[in-house]
């Protein structure tokens, strides 16, 4: 596992960064990812699209997530360290999965909102980790990095359909 260390360790920070900003899951770990999910999805001209390139984002960051998360917090000998973000960037991005099959094609402007909307409710709920979210904080190594910040970006996507639908 030594030689995966490196690797691991720039994965699971984003290159150092969550080691050298202040809060950050939210400068490194959930605003590059939303803003980059942003950036991406303005790209693409139909949501059917957009939850495809979602998904697979989605796919890629929990995965390397799991992968690094397990072997940079065995290095650091702590179960979650702060420095970790690729947990929040894969929270973030489900987020986004979830709520974007239940609102109709945007414009640029309506794309900003849900992502900006999106980001502020996973940063909520992944900082105030609400009932049953820390319980996934629990489960061992990597898994357990990476699920609590999937929990809360269920709760966030949930709220972001409800926000979407009464205020949209």
């Amino acid at each position: 596992m030594t030689g995966n260390q490196p690797l691991a360790r720039a994965v699971a920070t984003f290159g150092g960064l969550g080691d050298k900003l202040p809060a950050p899951g939210t400068t490194v770990g959930s605003l590059p990812p939303a803003l980059l999910w942003m950036g991406l999805c303005m790209a693409v001209p139909t949501n059917q699209l957009r939850i495809a390139l979602t998904a697979a984002g989605l796919v890629v960051f929990a995965f390397i997530g799991i992968w690094s998360s397990e072997i940079e917090a065995e290095r650091r000998q702590e179960s979650d360290p702060r420095p970790i973000v690729v947990d929040e960037a894969a929270g973030q991005w489900l987020t986004f999965l979830v709520a974007l099959p239940f609102v109709p094609l945007m414009t640029t402007v309506h794309l900003a909102i849900f992502a900006a909307a999106g980001f502020f409710l996973f940063r909520f709920f992944d900082v105030v980790k609400v009932w049953p979210i820390k319980a996934f904080e629990k489960l061992p190594g990597g898994i357990g990095i990476v699920a609590d910040d999937l929990a809360a970006g269920y709760f966030a996507a949930a709220c972001l359909i409800i926000g979407w639908k009464v205020f949209a």
